[in-house]
């Protein structure tokens, strides 16, 4: 005997909301960017404008994700488009690490020959992206404790605002010193501080794509707790995976001595699995057995 008990999370609209906000946000101090940075000659402002570019997209995949994953399940798609989400997430993530390297080798060529530029005209359009950037991981800081796809997107809105700092302070320090090695110096700080968090979301992806256990479940425990349940006798072929941010499924044998227990047992287990664990979605199949009873 089985059952499949199933909560639908989706994303949230008011998530989405924010994020498409995010994203006009951006997109129009993108164009900003590149009209100050044509102006001032700035390298650094462009270099930062086809960063936001790439972020820009990043943050149109995770729209397109989240409208995506909203579409209904089929018979060949039972389990619906949720891994929309953790797809577009992993393509986000492979992104900024070809960003943060890209980072990383304007800084080398900064070192060998330090571009000079306006750096008053630079730091007003550096700060008018402070501005945004704030805004936007304001927007987005709920939904990123959620949701893998709107992690990765304020990882890139965080990455924006770094570089926007970073463009300040270069701006500050070549303005009243002429030091243009600053330059360089503070986008090797930039880059080396996205690289351990990209790679952070890139491995919650493929663990999830590779249906590993949530991280904050321990299998072992979870066996533990249901054979604990008041009827259950063994408890084997267990498996935990996640489906999407916050939506995880459980399947496992349970053998029960009396047969006419199974559905409170079975109401216990799902209660026990969803209070104590979050898994949401279970699929239990009760087997009886006379070694039970014994």
């Amino acid at each position: 005997m089985g059952t499949t008990t199933e909560v639908s999370i989706g994303e949230r609209p008011e998530y989405r909301k924010r994020l498409l906000s995010v994203f006009i946000l951006t997109l129009g101090y993108l164009i900003v960017e590149v009209i100050g940075g044509l102006l001032t000659r700035s390298l650094a402002l462009l270099a930062d404008a086809g960063h936001m570019l790439t972020d820009i997209g990043g943050l149109g995949i995770a729209l397109f994700a989240m409208w995506f994953a909203e579409r209904p399940p089929t018979l060949q798609k039972s389990y619906g488009y949720y891994r929309v989400e953790i797809l577009a997430a992993l393509v986000n993530a492979v992104i900024f690490i070809f960003v943060s390297f890209y980072i990383l080798y304007e800084a080398y060529r900064r070192f060998i020959e330090p571009p000079k530029v306006l750096a008053g005209p630079m730091m007003a359009v550096a700060t008018v992206g402070l501005a945004v950037n704030l805004i936007g991981m304001r927007l987005l800081h709920a939904g990123s404790k959620e949701s893998l796809n709107l992690k990765g997107a304020y990882l890139e809105v965080l990455s924006d605002m770094l570089s926007s700092i970073g463009v300040i302070i270069a701006a500050f320090v070549m303005l009243t010193t002429g030091w243009y090695l600053a330059d360089p110096i503070i986008s090797v700080g930039i880059g080396l501080f996205i690289l351990p968090r990209t790679w952070s979301l890139l491995k919650q992806a493929v663990n999830i794509l590779m249906e590993a256990a949530p991280e904050h479940i321990d299998l072992g425990e979870v066996g533990k707790a249901m054979a604990s349940v008041e009827g259950v006798y063994e408890v084997h072929d267990l498996h935990v995976w996640t489906l999407t941010s916050g939506k995880h499924a459980l399947s496992a044998h349970v053998t029960i001595s009396k047969l006419q227990d199974w559905p409170s047992i079975q109401k216990a287990l799902e209660s026990l699995l969803a209070d104590r664990f979050q898994i949401s979605h279970t699929t239990l199949q009760g087997r009886c057995d006379s070694r039970a009873s014994d």
